[in-house]
């Protein structure tokens, strides 16, 4: 049965790591895996190739993994460090057949979108070499090739944040929840026993708009997937040491990690 093929391409906060400035032991560790851009995915499967999520290191992402294909763009939200590697999609206007790029995002996310990056939209500049979106507004399940991509919707702070179940032949392979600070109970009951859960799990201590590494690891003993992969994560979280405390079949992603399921 075909699967899917996944590249973290960022697996860090919206500052990333090293911090600017900053003189911490994981800002200046010598482990690859503590160098963290901003959190994305690469998905590849037999019929197509998807991102969810190009924030500010995307271009820099996409020559490092030689990426070199994308037939679309999946957003979970409007904030900065996930949207402003978005004319960083030029190059695969020109490699799309109809010169364009789909991009899939909730209706206050493309809002943001049209609003931000007007230039790409208003339909005043469909030029040669320009980015042209072929804007999707998601509010239900869709489909890129093979895989269903169902909505879930996740609180981050005061605003919604929508994350991602990606399933084929009706198996739930990979839930993505990059950016939350709680699973409600209709999420949980979507990905439950999911193969592969990527979760939102930022320092140690609290936080009023992302899971902490205990509330994450809650969240995954009691959703049971197979494998748990924690993402989005801050400086106050050093690869080698967190991951020798995480219970069995949880694991910290990492900038290149590869996955196939």
């Amino acid at each position: 049965m075909p699967g899917l093929d996944l590249t973290f391409l960022g697996t860090g906060t919206s500052l990333g790591i090293p911090v600017i400035g900053c003189r911490c032991s994981v800002c200046t560790s010598s482990d690859p895996r503590d160098r963290r851009s901003r959190a994305s995915v690469y998905v590849r499967t037999l019929e197509c190739a998807f991102v969810i999520d190009t924030g500010p290191d995307f271009r820099t992402q996409c020559l490092r993994e030689d990426i070199s294909e994308v037939d679309a763009v999946v957003y979970t939200h409007s904030h900065t460090d996930h949207i402003m590697g978005f004319d960083d999609l030029r190059p695969f206007c020109f490699l799309h057949p109809s010169g364009t790029v789909p991009i899939y995002a909730p209706p206050e996310t493309m809002r943001d979108f049209e609003r931000v990056f007007r230039f790409a939209f208003d339909g005043m500049h469909r030029f040669a070499g320009y980015l042209i979106p072929e804007p999707h507004v998601v509010e239900s399940p869709f489909q890129l090739g093979g895989t269903t991509l169902t909505p879930l919707p996740v609180p981050h702070g005061k605003m919604t944040v929508t994350g991602y179940l990606l399933s084929r032949d009706d198996r739930p392979l990979f839930a993505y929840l990059s950016d939350c600070n709680g699973v409600p109970g209709a999420v949980r009951e979507l990905i439950r026993g999911v193969d592969t859960l990527v979760i939102d799990a930022l320092r140690h201590a609290p936080h009023p708009t992302h899971l902490n590494v205990a509330e994450a690891l809650d969240i995954s003993a009691d959703l049971a997937p197979r494998d748990t992969l924690l993402t989005h994560l801050s400086h106050d979280l050093g690869h080698a040491e967190t991951e020798a405390s995480l219970p069995r079949g949880v694991r910290i992603a990492y900038d290149g990690l590869k996955l196939s399921l």
